[in-house]
């Protein structure tokens, strides 16, 4: 099963299992964006719309585009909104998604799928208006150096673990600056915010530069 396939898969249950990963960056999100106010936002890694009503009431259009049609036939259904377009994208291909440029990319929980960053990167910039902004929100390279990884229960009773790589901070932050980003800010994120703990999320606010 590739990664369209497994999440494809995972439509069904996404929203309805407790995910610990996932409702922690939702947190990151709003927080680091709550006084963003933009005209054009593309989200990435939309799935099954966990983020996107919110996004939406912060520009005056969203594209929210995914890999899995699965995921985004979820997210049609919870969210009729007429300036919401959904788009299915492989963001590793050229993003052709991208129509207009945008003053904010999101980026939530899909970068552990892609080896190179480098590409994401530079689309990313061609994808932005000067200054635009640029979120990511990422599994803590902490939680993967200890074998976390997105995963699932199948309708057989097992569990299905996606392929995934490992990323460190420095990945994300030299990935960045390399194409041209600067970083505004970086913070991670803890489970019952108990900093003597690991990290679970990462999230980085870069602007192009």
């Amino acid at each position: 099963m590739n990664i369209q396939q497994a999440y494809n898969t995972w439509a069904d249950t996404y929203d309805s299992v407790l995910n610990k990963t996932r409702d922690l960056e939702a947190r990151a999100i709003r927080s680091i964006l709550d006084t963003t106010n933009v005209a054009e936002i593309v989200e990435l890694g939309c799935g099954t719309g966990k983020n996107t009503q919110w996004l939406a009431t912060k520009a005056t259009h969203v594209t929210a585009v995914d890999f899995s049609a699965q995921m985004l036939d979820k997210a049609k259904e919870k969210l009729q909104l007429p300036y919401v377009t959904f788009q299915q994208g492989d963001i590793t291909q050229e993003w052709h998604f991208v129509d207009k440029p945008a003053d904010l990319i999101t980026c939530s929980l899909i970068l552990e799928h892609i080896q190179d960053l480098t590409f994401v990167f530079k689309q990313a910039y061609q994808a932005l208006q000067p200054n635009g902004l640029f979120y990511i929100g990422e599994l803590h390279p902490f939680k993967q150096y200890q074998g976390s990884k997105a995963r699932f229960d199948t309708a057989t009773g097992g569990v299905f673990e996606l392929e995934c790589h490992v990323h460190h901070i420095s990945d994300y932050t030299e990935g960045a600056r390399q194409n041209g980003f600067t970083c505004v800010t970086l913070q991670e994120w803890f489970d019952e915010e108990n900093r003597a703990g690991i990290p679970r999320i990462a999230s980085f606010l870069f602007r192009k530069g």
